[in-house]
Formats: C-alpha cells, sequence, structure tokens
C-alpha cells in the first residue's frame, strides 16, 4: 500500500469527516499511483456528492469499471436524480433491496416523475420504521405532506389519509406549507390562507438560518400567499403583496415563471397585454433539475395563449392547439385539453361573442361533435342569451354522441362527475325534474361497478332516488349508500342515507341511526308558528307544478263567455246634436247633389250625366256615336290621347 493510500485510508476513518476537499485531494493524490482502484473512485464519488458536484461524479461513474458501478449503485442513482436522469435513477434505486437510502432515492424521484401514489406508499413505509438518521423523520413527514398536496392537486384525494391538519403540521414551515397546499387544493382557500401565514410566521422565527436564506424561503410562500388573496377575490391585498414581490430576486426559475404569472394575475385589469406578453414570453429554458409540475405548466400555457388572444394572435393560438388537440382527439375528461378547445374556439370566433361567435362556432362543432370543451363553450354562449332549450339540445346531442361510441374512454367522459353536474343544472333551470332522476340514476349504475367511484356523484344520486316512492329507485338508492357508507362509515350524510335508504327494508339501521344527531335536537331553534304565518315558498323553476296549476283551467269550472271589449264612440269635432244629421252622408262625395267638380273638363263631364233623371235614347244614341257636343271630345281625349301627343312625339323626333 502506497503512502498516499494510507493517508487516504486514515482520513476516511476519522469520525466526523467535514473537509470533503481534503478527501478529494488525497483521492486524486492516491488515484495517480493506482488510477482503477474501486475503493478509491468510490470515496471519490462520495466526496463529489458531499461537494454538490454531481455532473462531476456521475463522470467518474460512467467511465469506471462495472464493478464500481455495481458496488456506488446508491451514490449513481442518488447522481443521476440531481441532474434530472430521474427514470435511470428511479430504475437503478428501484433494484438496490434493503437499502434504506435508495428507499429514499426512489421515492423522490418518483414525486419527480409526478408518480405520486407510488411515491406516497413508499415514504408511509419509510414512516413506519425507526429513522437511524436524526432530523430523517422530520423529513419523512415533510415529504409526505408533499405528495399528498400533489395527490389533491391531480385529483386523487381519495388516496390521501390524512385530511385535516393536525397540530403536528404547525410546528414547522415546510409542514404548514404542505398543509396549506393540501387545503388549497381542495378548494378550502381560508384554511390555506391562515396556514400560510403561520408558515411565514415560523419561518422568520428561525434562528438557524440567515437572512438570505430567509428571504428565499419566504418568497415561495409569498408567491402561494398571492394565488389564494386572487382566488378569494382580495384584490386591494393582492396587489399590496404583488408590489413586494420582486420575481428577479428568486433564484429558482420555476418559482420566477409562477411569481411572474400571479403578479399580473393580481394587477385585475390587463390594460397593456403586449408588455405582459412580452414579459412571460421573455423567461429563460428551466434546466432538467428544475422543471415545473404538469399542472403549474399547463396553467402557465393556457395564461400565454390567453394574451396571445388579447393580441390579437388568432392564427397562433389556432395552430397551436390544433397540435395539441390533434395529438390528442377528444373526447377527453382533461380539464387542460378542454380548456385549450376552449381558447381554440375562442380564437377561431376572434373572442366574439353572440351571433357572431356563433356563426364561427357552430360549424365546429359539426366537424368535432365529441369536443366536450367546444360543446361547453356553445351551450355557455346559449345561455347567456337565456337560451335554455338550445343549450339543452347541444348538451343533449354531445351525450348522445357519446353514449353511441363504443370505446371505454369515452362512456367515461359521458358520465364524468362535472358533465353529469352539467346536464343536472342545465336540466333545474328548465324544471326537468324526472330527467334530472333519470341522468343521476344511469351515471350511478354505470359508477357502481367501478373500483374508484365518484363519491360526489355517487351520493348526489343516491340522495335524488331515495326521494322516489318507486321499488327500483328505492333499491338503487340502498345500493349506493351501502357503498358510500362502507367506504366511510364515519360521513354523516353516508349514515342519514344508508338510514332512510333502509328504511323501508328488513335491514336492522339502529345502531347507525343511533350515530346521527337526534331530531328533537336539529328542530330545536325552529319557530313552527313563524314558519306557518310565513307561509311556504315555491320553488321558481321553468316548468314547475305549481306555476302551471295557476295557468291551467279546473276541470269542474264552466266555461264563462269571453266579454265584449266596448269601443269609445267617435264624433265628429263639429258635431252639434241640435242639427239633424245630413241624409246623404252615407253616399260616396261624388254622389251627393252638393258636388261640384273642379276644373273645366270635371264641369264638362258633369254636363253630360244625369242627377237621378232617365236618359233618352236619342241622347244615348247620340253620344255613342261621337256627335254629342262636349262629350265627343272627353271621350277622344280619352281613347287617342288627343291630337297633340302626336305632334308632341313628331316634335321629339326632330330633335
Amino acid at each position: 500500500m502506497t503512502n498516499e493510500a494510507r493517508a487516504l485510508g486514515a482520513l476516511l476513518h476519522r469520525k466526523g469527516v467535514d473537509n470533503h476537499d481534503e478527501v478529494l485531494r488525497a483521492c486524486n493524490a492516491s488515484l495517480k499511483q493506482s488510477k482503477k482502484d474501486s475503493h478509491t473512485l468510490h470515496a471519490k464519488v462520495v466526496a463529489l456528492l458531499k461537494l454538490d458536484r454531481y455532473e462531476d461524479a456521475l463522470h467518474v461513474l460512467e467511465n469506471g469499471e462495472e464493478a464500481l458501478k455495481h458496488e456506488a449503485r446508491l451514490e449513481r442513482s442518488y447522481a443521476l436524480y440531481k441532474t434530472g436522469q430521474l427514470a435511470e435513477a428511479e430504475r437503478i434505486a428501484k433494484g438496490i433491496d434493503d437499502d434504506r437510502g435508495a428507499r429514499h432515492v426512489e421515492a423522490q424521484a418518483l414525486y419527480r416523475l409526478e408518480d405520486f401514489e407510488r411515491s406516497a406508499i413508499l415514504y408511509r413505509e419509510l414512516s413506519k420504521t425507526h429513522a437511524p438518521i436524526d432530523n430523517e423523520e422530520n423529513d419523512i413527514r415533510i415529504n409526505v405532506g408533499a405528495t399528498d398536496a400533489h395527490l389533491e392537486w391531480t385529483r386523487k384525494g381519495h388516496l390521501v389519509l390524512k385530511k385535516k391538519s393536525g397540530r403536528e403540521d404547525l410546528e414547522a414551515f415546510e409542514l404548514a406549507y404542505n398543509a396549506a397546499c393540501a387545503s388549497i387544493a381542495r378548494g378550502e382557500l381560508a384554511q390555506g390562507e391562515i396556514l400560510l401565514r403561520r408558515s411565514q410566521d415560523l419561518c422568520n422565527a428561525l434562528d438557524d438560518l440567515t437572512e438570505a436564506e430567509k428571504v428565499a424561503e419566504l418568497l415561495p410562500i409569498r408567491v402561494q400567499q398571492l394565488y389564494v388573496l386572487i382566488r378569494l377575490g382580495k384584490s386591494e391585498d393582492a396587489v399590496k403583496l404583488a408590489s413586494h414581490l420582486t420575481p428577479q430576486d428568486i433564484s429558482d426559475g420555476s418559482t420566477v415563471q409562477v411569481a411572474e404569472v400571479n403578479c399580473i394575475a393580481a394587477s385585475g385589469e390587463i390594460k397593456n397585454p403586449y408588455l405582459h406578453h412580452r414579459i412571460v414570453n421573455a423567461v429563460t429554458p428551466l434546466p432538467n433539475t428544475d422543471k415545473l409540475f404538469t399542472i403549474q405548466s399547463n396553467q402557465i400555457d393556457q395564461d400565454k395563449l390567453v394574451l396571445d388572444l388579447l393580441i390579437s394572435k388568432f392564427g397562433g393560438v389556432v395552430k397551436s392547439t390544433c397540435r395539441t388537440l390533434t395529438e390528442n382527439p377528444p373526447p377527453t375528461a382533461s380539464s387542460h385539453l378542454n380548456s385549450l378547445s376552449v381558447l381554440n374556439a375562442a380564437a377561431h370566433a376572434q373572442c366574439q361573442l353572440g351571433r357572431i361567435g356563433m356563426k364561427h362556432m357552430l360549424p365546429l362543432l359539426e366537424k368535432r361533435p365529441l369536443d366536450v370543451g367546444l360543446a361547453m363553450v356553445v351551450i355557455q354562449l346559449y345561455i347567456l342569451t337565456n337560451n335554455h332549450g338550445s343549450a339543452a339540445t347541444v348538451l343533449e346531442s354531445l351525450l348522445k354522441h357519446l353514449e353511441n361510441s363504443t370505446s371505454a374512454n369515452d362512456q367515461d367522459v359521458r358520465f364524468a362527475p362535472g358533465l353529469v353536474a352539467t346536464v343536472v343544472s342545465l336540466y333545474t333551470l328548465q324544471g326537468r325534474r324526472k330527467q334530472i332522476k333519470i341522468e343521476l340514476a344511469k351515471a350511478a349504475t354505470y359508477w357502481r361497478h367501478k373500483s374508484k367511484p365518484p363519491r360526489s356523484l355517487l351520493q348526489a344520486a343516491g340522495l335524488t332516488l331515495v326521494e322516489s316512492s318507486k321499488p327500483d329507485d328505492q333499491a338503487s338508492a340502498r345500493d349506493i349508500f351501502s357503498i358510500l357508507h362502507k367506504e366511510d362509515p364515519g360521513s354523516k350524510i353516508a349514515t342519514a342515507g344508508y338510514v332512510a335508504a333502509h328504511a323501508f327494508s328488513s335491514t336492522p339501521v339502529d345502531e347507525e341511526a343511533d350515530t346521527l344527531t337526534p331530531v328533537s335536537r336539529l328542530i330545536a331553534d325552529i319557530d313552527i308558528s313563524a314558519l306557518e304565518e310565513a307561509g311556504v315558498l315555491q320553488p321558481k323553476l321553468g316548468l314547475d307544478a305549481a306555476q302551471a296549476a295557476t295557468r291551467k283551467r279546473a276541470l269542474d269550472e264552466k266555461h264563462k263567455p269571453a266579454k265584449k271589449r266596448l269601443r269609445k264612440s267617435r264624433l265628429p269635432k263639429d258635431y252639434d246634436a241640435s242639427k239633424a244629421p245630413d241624409p246623404e252622408r252615407w253616399l260616396p262625395l261624388k254622389e251627393r247633389s252638393n258636388y261640384r267638380p273642379k276644373g273645366k273638363k270635371g264641369r264638362q263631364k258633369v254636363a253630360t250625366l244625369t242627377q237621378g233623371g232617365v236618359e233618352k235614347g236619342g241622347e244615348a244614341a247620340a253620344g255613342s256615336s261621337g256627335k254629342g257636343g262636349g262629350g265627343e271630345g272627353v271621350i277622344k281625349g280619352a281613347a287617342g290621347g288627343g291630337g297633340g301627343g302626336k305632334a308632341k312625339n313628331k316634335k321629339k323626333s326632330k330633335k
């Protein structure tokens, strides 16, 4: 053994080695004598990892022999994880058996690969065993909280075991931050705001962090606070917080992008979309080690497309969205893809509403009848104009196309909870209660046979069917609430529905009924006399039975003739009751005795006519032969137009 090897061995056997630069120098000196010494190379890799030189450590491992790669599998997987090669890191770590460190690397790689379900399982297994390293238990709790928050964001909240924040979540600012993110993902914005404030206070109270480190830790918390304030509608607080938030001070590139978008959203009305468009699109590309999660990148992409629409880049939006929609054809239940479909429709219509927008969107809907996002846009435009009938027609056409499809994915989209809720809401506006029950029953029948049915949909269907008096509906309600009660025995709604559904069956439900709040306690604060005086409020539905009854005539009611409307008498302005009315007032004006025509021709014509006398034969013959006085001139003038007409024509021809 050389002197360099002995020195390295003595250095490595020393307890509490903190000077990793010294270890690296000793390894390099030893490798000059023996370049392929696997133990020395392994020590060099560990020293490089301690110095955060992950690329150099990976370079040493990749250039080493297979024996070194096998011996340093854990270090290799960790170096791959830190350099962004997540899939390879997870594969190598998974192949290491009975190694706690490998389980940590595998769980963290799965977390970054967004396989949150498997990551949560690994972290829970680690939390059940003893943690030999200091603060490892606290780190596991932090990672479990982060994984649960992402499960909530990705709509897999049924896999989260802990729904409410406990006292232990208020002990560290990381735990409070993760609990806040989980609450925000569930829609509990007020609770999330409180937990974020608690996380900020805990971070400021730390003594083992420098001021610069505190600022770096507080910036992500404030960015999340800004998002919550925007969602809560606290515009003034959001603008104030955004004014104190400078994305340029954030070292984390992914957090910078989120901060810039939130600051733009906090400003409210976008007065200069061109400026915001330049800011958002001027972001430098992120490295593999600092990528946004899919839910974040999708939202930022949608925000960029909205800014493109605001600056009238309609062609670019159509092109980019069509490319994505072609790669992922509808129908789909993905909120991101359906949002892209909405933006695509807005670009085709050039952000026009009303008839102009419908003129562009209806032909698109004929070409893409299975596009859920496009159908929702058309339905919304109809609802804005109070045209609920046309909206229902479009929605029913979409459902019919989905039902006729043989694809299992299309059937999942057909009975997606959001789409079913839209149908129920539209039918509620129209007062179509029977169709609501039919739709919920069909959806419940479909999801009951699935391994992971949507709880909210089954609950709504059960509450509707339990009110029915039909035996089939009652049986369906019993099956639904039996499933819900079995999954969550502590749910009050599931227990109450289970008891109500089995009220007319032979199944004993006394034990479940005892866990519910007594009826006497529920109605203790109700004033029955005040309710009787106030009366019953009828629901305002489109075709409600109470309103329809007021429009219809009762069967035993006798038909009454319609009353004739008496018109007011109309009298001339100069009417005098003392004077006798003119007996010729009903005759036409020309037939009255006092009629005097105007003009020479009119008086000549009147001279040939008789006023009530009998016409003589001679006069009639003279009139018909054209020899009778002034009548001849009148007749010739009428028949031939007079000699003057021809003279005028000749005069015009000379010109």
